[in-house]
């Protein structure tokens, strides 16, 4: 989904907030999810924040009926591409323009050639089917998107198109796969042993307080065909004062390991009072499945005494050591710290939280708008050796920036390593050479007959980090990088979303905008290299301000990386979107690219 954890912390005054609410305090309606995220939004020193895909669907709505849509103009820019081009490959199958964003990918440990992805897919929204007398792209929403490869990521499987033809997309949770939330997404994908596959996702209603974690098994059949069985939900609740938010899934797949096929899910429940609305805390909660996701244990809170929490990442390390990673603080910190629990039981027991560093967390790169995090990603190498990445806010003269601002301060992928089992880290390091920002596209002539010159140089930021290890004990650690800034020309005047998102009325002035390339770099070895083969504008998709919460890497047992990210340099063509007929446009849109490759 689409929430995100948000930046540093202020000391927060959380006892007042479990204490009864005075007369005069403001209240929230916690049954919707836009007065949940108000709620968040609204706490006094808190920056914990939902994920990026829960903030964008409390924004979502379907277009009113309307005659078809001539776009008067469309937002472009001749520095984009028309496709994405190889070696990259786009992995979602949709030509209809859909965005798709947030991946999650895995390589099955028995099969290198075998990978499985998932991504928030909104293809719904560009169905061209009705339902009595209502079009599908009307009734969709975001859902949950999964597609697969048996030849190491050269070529993907499938596309869905209308109920009836649902290609891979996850069955069972949303109201069009034959399930009964508005919405579902926030993929994480995991292999255990013996080449079943899991999909971890959300589900829940925009207007209306029901919501779940979910989980569906894969399996692939003689011919190499990926189908998903239906979901098992967890922690389903239809209570206004809790919402389960950012989910992530591990497979113990060692099969030497005590806990074998042992499925870990960990999730941030947030929690917020009955009566005002007000928020209360975010702790982790975990369940493990022992007979293949069928049913899970009951949920417990693993993060101790670190209650304002967001964006657990469990990892398993090759003994069956069970690892979990998240952003948070304690009831005074200042800042949010980079956290650690783990256990030896499978997941019976669990030692106390370890902080791993101390976290300035990210706001939207300078030039951009998207929603951003500084949520960890972790893995364990074969010597158990234990990883964890992250971006956080640093100061250009070094150290954490001392305030939440790009002035003077950058966005940096940072990596720590323990070698006796999580008890203590090294220095956080960066994982990439710090490089500096190029300006293209300079100078531009703004409608008034001004220029628009080229911004003064900065340090290229680096952000949404993942990290991944292969068998032999490569470290591959992945990110994007904002290492461009070219002019972007704004609309002045449009339609409210969804319909202002393909058609301006007039344009406006040309602004500074950053582009991202995706980055991968080997930490055995020190290599690196730009994966991308075109720079990425994130202006597409959501109106600049959602591009996904995460990105995702995985290595097969032959060593080979797999990157997996947004990208929007493919055009294709829109007739319907949220509702809303268009005459056949070409647009530019989000879809979710690979690459494969090794150092």
């Amino acid at each position: 989904m689409k929430f995100s954890s948000r930046q540093s912390w202020a000391v927060l005054g959380a006892a007042a907030m479990l204490c009864a609410a005075p007369s005069w305090a403001k209240t929230y309606d916690i049954n919707t999810l836009a007065g949940k995220v108000a709620s968040v939004h609204g706490t006094a020193g808190l920056q914990i924040r939902f994920s990026a895909f829960i903030e964008e669907e409390s924004l979502e709505s379907a277009a009113p009926a309307s005659s078809v849509i001539t776009p008067t103009f469309v937002l472009s820019s001749p520095l984009d591409g028309t496709s994405i081009l190889a070696p990259d490959v786009t992995v979602n199958q949709d030509t209809a323009a859909a965005p798709q964003n947030e991946t999650a990918i895995a390589v099955d440990p028995n099969n290198a050639l075998r990978v499985v992805a998932g991504a928030n897919d909104y293809v719904t929204r560009t169905w061209s089917c009705t339902i009595a007398g209502t079009p599908c792209s009307a009734l969709g929403d975001g859902y949950s998107g999964t597609y697969f490869s048996n030849d190491g990521g050269q070529h993907w499987c499938c596309v869905s198109t209308d109920p009836a033809h649902l290609g891979t997309q996850i069955p069972g949770v949303e109201r069009l796969t034959g399930g009964i939330y508005d919405a579902g997404g926030d993929p994480a994908v995991a292999f255990d042993s013996r080449g079943n596959v899991y999909y971890a996702g959300l589900g829940f209603d925009r207007t209306s307080p029901p919501n779940t974690v979910a989980v569906n098994r894969g399996t692939f059949d003689g011919a190499g065909a990926l189908s998903w069985g239906p979901p098992t939900f967890i922690n389903p609740t239809t209570s206004p004062s809790t919402l389960n938010d950012k989910e992530w899934i591990a497979v113990d797949a060692s099969p030497s390991s005590a806990f074998r096929d042992r499925v870990y899910v960990t999730w941030t429940r947030f929690i917020f009072q009955a009566g005002t609305g007000a928020y209360v805390q975010s702790p982790i909660s975990f369940v493990y499945s022992t007979d293949g996701g069928k049913t899970f244990s009951s949920p417990k809170l693993i993060s101790g005494n670190v209650l304002y929490g967001q964006g657990s990442h469990p990892t398993v390390g090759p003994d069956g050591t069970l690892y979990v990673f998240w952003t948070g603080a304690t009831r005074l910190a200042t800042r949010d710290s980079i956290w650690v629990v783990k256990s030896r039981d499978g997941g019976a027991t669990w030692s106390k939280p370890v902080a791993v560093s101390q976290v300035a967390d990210i706001i939207p790169v300078a030039d951009t708008q998207f929603r951003v995090n500084s949520y960890p990603s972790a893995a364990i190498a074969p010597d158990g050796t234990a990883y964890v990445t992250w971006s956080s806010l640093l100061s250009d003269t070094g150290g954490l920036c001392p305030g939440s601002t790009n002035n003077g301060c950058h966005a940096t992928v940072l990596y720590s390593r323990s070698t006796d089992g999580g008890a203590t880290w090294s220095s956080p390091t960066a994982a990439f050479a710090a490089t500096t920002r190029t300006a293209i596209g300079y100078p531009v002539m703004q409608p008034d007959g001004s220029t628009l010159n080229a911004p003064a140089a900065r340090a290229a930021d680096t952000l949404f980090p993942a990290i991944a290890t292969s068998p032999s004990g490569r470290v591959y650690v992945s990110a994007y990088i904002a290492d461009v800034v070219s002019p972007w020309q704004t609309c002045a005047s449009a339609p409210p979303p969804p319909v202002g998102r393909i058609t301006c009325d007039m344009l406006g002035n040309y602004v500074d905008n950053a582009r991202l390339d995706y980055v991968v770099a080997d930490l055995s070895t020190k290599a690196s290299s730009l994966v991308t083969t075109q720079h990425i504008n994130t202006q597409y998709g959501f109106g600049g301000g959602f591009f996904g919460d995460y990105t995702d890497i995985a290595v097969g047992s032959d060593d080979v990386f797999h990157a997996f990210w947004t990208d929007s340099n493919n055009l294709q063509t829109v007739v319907w979107f949220y509702g809303a007929q268009f005459t056949p446009t070409l647009i530019h849109q989000e879809d979710v690219a690979t690459r494969s490759g090794s150092f």
